[in-house]
């Protein structure tokens, strides 16, 4: 229930507080003249259910605007505490919501201080307030409506949730069985065309960095002369006259030391220079018997490496690609060998969970046909209150024939639509075909009231729910949404004196000007200041002591009402 409103630099609107604490429940009528600000209240109002905002809501001169809302959760709205509780953002019985718009475009949300998604606001405000405006009314008279406002109505949000989740699956399953019978109507062609790539490279035997070393081998091959000549002329004089010499040289330095001890390092330096120069010899004879000389070996290479070339060039610019390639071909070869098993598998998955969902879809068209006749009653007896004592409201139910999943989609197989008859003998017909504006007004009304006794919202706004209508049928409005404000908190905003005589608290939104700059300001009205207002409603800025007396009628017609 809305507690307390404040709106900072918002349009016209500079501050505002709007302090309901006191009242429970009850009617909080606003009245004023056109353009006095009463729509921006509402805006503001709105905005905090995530509404779009944009920067030109910021008044002018001011940085930013602010709306926030106080809100008493009743403990036993369970579903509201649960989603506050899930996001962390419950705080004991009351909730803070605020909206904050900037110059420059930006928007924020806080619920209790924490920051929010626009869309999350909207879900928590959603279990708050529900708003009726000339929007609504207009999504009554669009038939693709109808069907949420039966299930709201029968209370059938959790069984139309869980069909929902099971359609999904539907078409998860579906979509599954689908993609694997594409598969199997080109699944010969992909199993020959992947047969050929593997046995293509499996012919090869391609090992990884296997071309880096033919490539090495070949630029041996064509230096081969060279390196001969060369490698052999170093191999010839350390086997000769260098080696010779090395051994002369040690044995001399080896007796020289037997006469100085001090030349003993040199005599051994000497020696290991030998034996290095040896092991030398001997590698380089190693790698000379390694020189390949053979001229056809040249060509063995070159027509392996156009052929791993080949490869490369087909499924991977590296022959690592190109095992890794011939990996994936086996494992997709070994699913399409297995196609036939998953599709099996997929038809009986599929036909299992379709069974279920024409099963369900079953049970929620019976459940919304019986919710459908306690509409029906429902609205003529709300009707017959407005002023409609013998309106006709039906709910025609349709639903594709077949037993398959044909015309079945995410809420069921029904389609609804809602037909009305405000005349005794005219068959009831589609509401965009018949009603007029201050038919649809009291259609609006006799719905809203119907779903406020269903849900857990405590708080409803209506805004010129009085559109195209008056005398005894604006009579008829006000007591019924005097009935409404006996078990709710409604805000009203109105244009019409009968329903403001109504009120419990009884608001005037006015502009002022205030130093060359237009603000809007709103007043709780006293007995005397209702009186007048309503009288300004009845006949102008100048009432006669006629007009006056009757407004004051009027509001001691409602007291005797209400006692009765």
């Amino acid at each position: 229930m809305l507690q307390e409103l404040r709106v900072h630099n918002l349009a016209l609107i500079d501050a505002l507080h709007l302090d309901l604490s006191a009242q429970k429940t009850g009617l909080i009528v606003l009245t004023g003249e056109t353009g006095a600000g009463k729509s921006i209240i509402l805006q503001a109002i709105n905005l905090l259910t995530g509404g779009r905002g944009t920067a030109s809501w910021v008044r002018s001169d001011c940085d930013q605007a602010g709306i926030e809302a106080i809100f008493a959760i009743r403990p036993d709205h369970a579903e509201l505490n649960t989603l506050l509780s899930e996001q962390a953002l419950k705080e004991g019985t009351t909730c803070i919501v605020r909206r904050i718009l900037t110059r420059e475009g930006r928007s924020k949300v806080y619920v209790n201080d924490q920051p929010v998604t626009t869309r999350l606001a909207g879900e928590l405000t959603a279990g708050l307030i529900n708003i009726a405006s000339q929007h609504d009314h207009q999504q009554l008279l669009n038939s693709r409506n109808h069907l949420d406002y039966l299930d709201a109505y029968g209370e059938l949000r959790g069984l139309r949730q869980q069909f929902w989740r099971l359609f999904q699956r539907w078409q998860q399953a579906s979509s599954e069985l689908r993609q694997l019978q594409e598969k199997e109507q080109d699944k010969e062609q992909q199993r020959d065309f992947l047969r050929f790539q593997l046995e293509e490279i499996r012919k090869c035997k391609p090992l990884a960095g296997e071309d880096e070393q033919l490539r090495r081998e070949r630029e041996q091959l064509k230096a081969s002369d060279a390196l001969l000549r060369l490698i052999g002329d170093s191999s010839r004089l350390l086997s000769g006259r260098v080696t010779d010499a090395l051994v002369e040289g040690r044995k001399n330095l080896e007796q020289a030391a037997t006469l100085d001890p001090a030349l003993a390092p040199l005599a051994e330096r000497m020696g290991s220079a030998g034996f290095e120069l040896e092991d030398l010899a001997a590698a380089l004879e190693k790698y000379l018997d390694q020189i390949p000389v053979e001229p056809a070996r040249l060509e063995q290479i070159s027509g392996r490496l156009a052929e791993l070339k080949q490869l490369q060039r087909k499924y991977g610019p590296t022959l690592e690609e190109v095992i890794a390639f011939a990996e994936r071909a086996e494992t997709r070869l070994a699913l399409l060998e297995s196609l036939d098993e998953e599709i099996v598998q997929a038809e009986l998955r599929l036909e299992e969970i379709s069974t279920e969902a024409l099963l369900r879809a079953t049970e929620l068209t019976q459940a919304r046909r019986e919710a459908a006749k306690k509409l029906e009653a429902g609205m003529e007896r709300e009707l017959a209150s407005l002023s409609f004592p013998q309106a006709v409201f039906r709910v025609a139910i349709t639903a594709p024939g077949g037993l398959g999943m044909d015309g079945i989609h995410s809420t069921g197989r029904d389609n609804v639509e809602f037909l009305f008859s405000a005349n005794p003998g005219e068959p009831p017909k589609p509401l965009a075909k018949i009603v007029s504006g201050g038919e649809l007004s009291r259609l609006m009304l006799a719905m809203k009231c119907l779903l406020a006794r269903r849900d857990q919202v405590d708080t409803v706004i209506f805004d010129e729910v009085d559109a195209g209508i008056g005398g005894q049928a604006a009579e008829s409005v006000a007591e019924k949404i005097g009935e409404l404000a006996g078990h709710h908190q409604v805000l009203c905003i109105t244009h019409l004196p009968q329903i403001a005589a109504w009120a419990d608290l009884h608001f005037k939104v006015e502009k002022q000007v205030e130093n060359g700059r237009t603000r809007t300001v709103i007043n709780l009205l006293a007995k005397e200041e209702r009186i007048g207002e309503l009288a300004r409603m009845l006949g102008g800025e100048h009432p006669t002591a006629q007009t006056l007396a009757f407004a004051g009628e009027l509001i001691e017609r409602r007291s005797a009402r209400r006692s009765a």
